[in-house]
């Protein structure tokens, strides 16, 4: 995360070319002539001992010849020398480098020698990187390339080149172009965080095959995808694939996981990723997810609309008065519906006035116009015109519009008019549709980004005895429980096995199920259960209501049964009755060597294969983050939205995954989770057989996972000066109701004194942000009293460090009726602790000159206070690297 030297790098006023060559095929020739034609406004500084000057510009034999230190130096010599001339370097005092080419056993060697110079160095095995408007071509790239607002990072030069070519021809600008090679040092969370903050950057693409830290990529595209638009394209889904990039192995859907939770969008191959670079360079924000379609002819319209379907896209429902205009303009042979089949003798009339009726209604969240090759309406023309009624239209600007003008060369033209005019443009109605599911899969990721969950009923959690069952059972030497073994640690956390009492007794129940009859008794069990768990095969392994009416008559006409065996007999028939028409899930917890725990959904008595057989998601969840995993099973036909006789209950099952997800993240020991089956009938659900598998574990065990958990350990209960009791603890997504009633209680003045500004109203997605924090990066710590039947929020007080984890800003806030408590000093308290804990070296903040009482608790806690009468502000600074005295 550290932004340390990125400056240098990105932004250079000065670059020295080591190993500089007048030889037109070598390395150090390509630099010079592409940092000279690219227009740098710095000097160019090359260094070689073989030329007096190179492309004209004067050279230097050495580095420690250089008239100064250059920010950046590229290092194009043979591999065998870049440990010395990156010594000479750190020397010299450059502070960024780019290796282009080195071996792994060199890296070791080369990351310690930047460390100790504190140079930043993108690569090895680096393209090199592009800043079109810094003028800046420190690359390999034949080709150049024009300004624009899309970043583009890869870690395959051979994708990057590919990108180039296809952007050349398309005439796609990028702000960015950064090739990282191996990211030895600079890697994808730190440029992420550079270009959030950048102004000529609107949006960004990422070429992923590896991470190598993935705590700090998910912090870090979560925080940079809130403000711009990220998409993502991971090769090696397959294990031969990751085992020819040499990338760790592990499972893609982990992969799928964390872009789907960090609020990005995920491409699949590069044919999709040509397009999503159209999306993205033009993309307008997506008020929902209804598109309608526009042709001139059925083919390609059903060509479209199989795609949309198959991507589980909607269509909208035009109402009576739209419908009403349409087939008052347009010829009486035109069928009236979405799509709208204009028909192959449409001219370029029937598009405008088809598409000015519908940017008139704004009904619609999308346009999509579809052009066969028609001397009626021909392309170029076509394209013109409604061009021209986009940029006249009052909604055209704000239009989500998408054009497929089919063909080659007829169409090649009309093409180009559309990318100039920032309308993106596709060459296949599926390519269209493609383009327009990546803006809704988006625009749903964002929106469960944001989304403030609801809190969980009734949820049961008793750590410490599962943690006691775990480190017992390890200590008898045990790394695999089966279902008996497991249920007293999944009942600590409210879920529900079957009892105890008779998983316990296998004998008697296979006893029982032996007197049945062999025909029966070859029903009741389930070959693919090993022996030690037959009971559950002998009790539940049915599958129609006869056949549980045909087992219970059986017992009952060939047992009699003892006083235990009927109660073993009413459980069981009870247990029969209820897999009649119920569903089965599963439900598999595995660790992903990049990601960390990964809980996975899918149907159970099917051959696993996770990839394509479940849906998945990172832990910790909640409530909201459960729905959406359960929704998105069933759209993608994981699993059935309902068994034989009723719907599935979503949020029983939301719950029900809370509890796993909880469990996961309490219990680092577990390193493998197999519910299968999991009974799903009605709002009972009953896990049948479940499988752990243990590890001993020390250590630090939210390390463990890619997202962060809810750090519970740091609340605390608080006494306030008025004699009450209040809770001080770390925000969550729940608080979002509460938070909006603690800042309506608080005045014009104090909200004014807090953010510089005048807020009439915060919406959703400012509360969205205050509460879904990332507690990497950031903390918050409310206040919460107890009040009637309620909680209630009645302090704030949160730090935001800067991405190197050295600074961070502070803000307090306290209800305005509530103040002389004590609140905001033992809120400023906590926070201190907290950041100091947490490594932060500085607390800064400020405030208003008449905020009084700010400016007195900052004193009294040790704040250097510095008024700036001329800017109207007062700065607050903390150092925390020692105690701060406090008066």
């Amino acid at each position: 995360m550290s932004q340390r030297g990125l400056e240098a790098l990105l932004r250079p006023k000065s670059i020295a070319v080591l190993g500089a060559s007048m030889k037109p095929n070598r390395a150090g020739y390509l630099m010079m002539r592409n940092l000279l034609d690219g227009g740098f406004s710095g000097p160019v500084m090359p260094v070689t001992p073989a030329y007096k000057a190179v492309c004209g510009v004067l050279a230097w034999p050495e580095v420690s010849a250089l008239p100064f230190a250059p920010d950046l130096a590229v290092i194009c010599t043979n591999a065998s020398r870049n440990l010395a001339l990156l010594e000479e370097l750190g020397k010299k005092g450059c502070r960024a480098c780019i290796i282009l080419s080195s071996p792994p056993e060199q890296h070791s060697a080369l990351l310690a020698c930047a460390a100790r110079w504190q140079i930043r160095i993108l690569g090895p095995n680096s393209l090199g990187l592009l800043g079109p408007w810094q003028g800046l071509n420190a690359s390999f790239s034949p080709v150049p390339i024009h300004k624009g607002r899309l970043a583009f990072i890869s870690q395959s030069a051979a994708v990057s080149n590919t990108i180039l070519d296809w952007a050349q021809q398309r005439q796609v600008g990028f702000s960015w172009f950064i090739a990282l090679g191996d990211s030895q040092d600079v890697d994808v969370d730190e440029l992420l965080d550079f270009l959030a903050r950048d102004s000529k950057t609107r949006a960004i693409l990422l070429y992923l095959e590896q991470l190598s830290n993935a705590r700090r990529f998910v912090s870090a595209a979560r925080s940079a995808s809130r403000n711009k638009p990220i998409l993502v394209i991971k090769s090696g889904r397959s294990e031969q694939a990751q085992a020819l990039l040499k990338s760790p192995p592990g499972l893609d859907a982990a992969w799928s996981a964390a872009i789907q939770r960090a609020g990005l969008l995920r491409v699949q191959d590069t044919h999709e990723l040509f397009s999503a670079v159209e999306t993205l360079s033009y993309m307008r924000p997506l008020r929902g997810e209804r598109l309608i379609i526009i042709s001139n002819g059925a083919a390609p319209a059903a060509l479209a609309l199989d795609e949309l379907y198959l991507r589980n896209g909607k269509l909208t429902q035009l109402d009576e008065v739209t419908l009403g205009n349409l087939r008052s303009t347009l010829p009486p042979g035109v069928n009236i519906a979405n799509p709208l089949d204009l028909r192959d003798d449409a001219t370029t009339e029937h598009y405008v006035q088809a598409l000015e009726v519908l940017l008139d209604s704004a009904q619609q969240d999308a346009i999509m116009l579809v052009h066969a090759p028609s001397a009626a309406a021909p392309g170029s023309l076509c394209a013109q015109e409604i061009i021209a009624l986009i940029k006249r239209h009052p909604r055209g600007k704000y239009a989500t519009l998408l054009t497929n003008w089919c063909g080659e060369h007829s169409s090649q033209d009309a093409r180009q008019l559309f990318s100039e005019a920032g309308v993106p443009t596709y060459r296949t109605p599926e390519g269209a549709v493609t383009a327009f599911m990546h803006m809704v899969e988006y625009h749903r990721n964002q929106k469960q980004l944001r989304e403030t969950p609801t809190l969980p009923q009734n949820l049961s959690a008793n750590a410490l005895r599962a943690h006691t069952l775990i480190e017992q059972a390890l200590q008898d030497g045990a790394t695999t429980l089966d279902t008996h073994e497991v249920q007293p640690i999944l009942q600590a956390y409210g879920l529900t096995t079957l009892p105890t009492w008779i998983a316990g007794d296998s004998a008697e129940a296979v006893h029982i199920a032996e007197q049945i009859g062999y025909p029966v008794a070859l029903k009741l069990r389930s070959p693919d259960i090993p022996h030690k768990s037959e009971v559950q095969g002998v009790m539940l392994y049915l599958r129609t209501a006869e056949e549980v009416q045909q087992a219970a008559n059986a017992i009952l006409d060939r047992v009699k049964l003892t006083w235990p065996q009927a109660r073993i007999f009413g459980l069981l028939v009870q247990g029969m009755a209820n897999r009649a028409g119920a569903q089965e899930l599963r439900i598999v917890v595995e660790n992903d060597p990049v990601f960390g725990p990964l809980i996975m959904l899918g149907e159970s008595g099917v051959t696993w294969r996770p990839n394509e057989q479940a849906a998945a998601a990172l832990p910790p969840l909640n409530m909201n983050l459960a729905r959406y995993l359960v929704i998105q099973a069933i759209k993608q036909q994981k699993i059935r939205g309902h068994s034989a006789l009723q719907p599935l209950d979503i949020t029983g099952l939301s719950q029900l995954l809370v509890q796993v997800s909880n469990l996961i993240v309490d219990c680092p020991q577990i390193t493998r989770l197999d519910i299968h089956p999991l009974l799903v009938s009605g709002s009972s659900f009953t896990l049948l057989d479940v499988t752990l598998a243990l590890e001993p574990y020390r250590g630090d065990a939210d390390t463990r996972l890619a997202i962060r958990p809810y750090p519970q350990h740091l609340e605390e209960q608080v006494l306030m000066k008025n004699g009450e009791r209040c809770v001080f603890r770390p925000i969550l997504p729940e608080d979002e109701p509460q938070l909006r009633r603690f800042i309506g209680r608080v005045t014009k003045e104090d909200l004014y004194y807090r953010y510089f500004n005048e807020i009439n109203e915060f919406t959703h997605e400012d509360l969205a942000n205050m509460t879904q924090i990332d507690y990497d990066r950031e903390m918050a710590f409310v206040a919460v009293r107890r009040e009637e039947d309620n909680n209630e929020i009645i302090g704030v007080s949160r730090a935001i460090s800067d991405p190197d984890n050295i600074d961070a800003e502070f803000a307090v806030l306290v209800r305005s009726d509530l103040k002389g408590l004590g609140l905001g000093r033992q809120l400023m308290e906590k926070l201190i602790a907290y950041t100091r804990q947490h490594g932060i070296q500085q607390l800064n903040g400020i405030t208003m000159p008449h905020n009084q009482g700010m400016i007195a608790l900052a004193k009294k806690l040790g704040f250097l206070v510095d008024i700036e009468l001329e800017d109207g502000i007062v700065s607050l600074t903390l150092p925390l690297a020692t105690e701060a005295s406090h008066e």
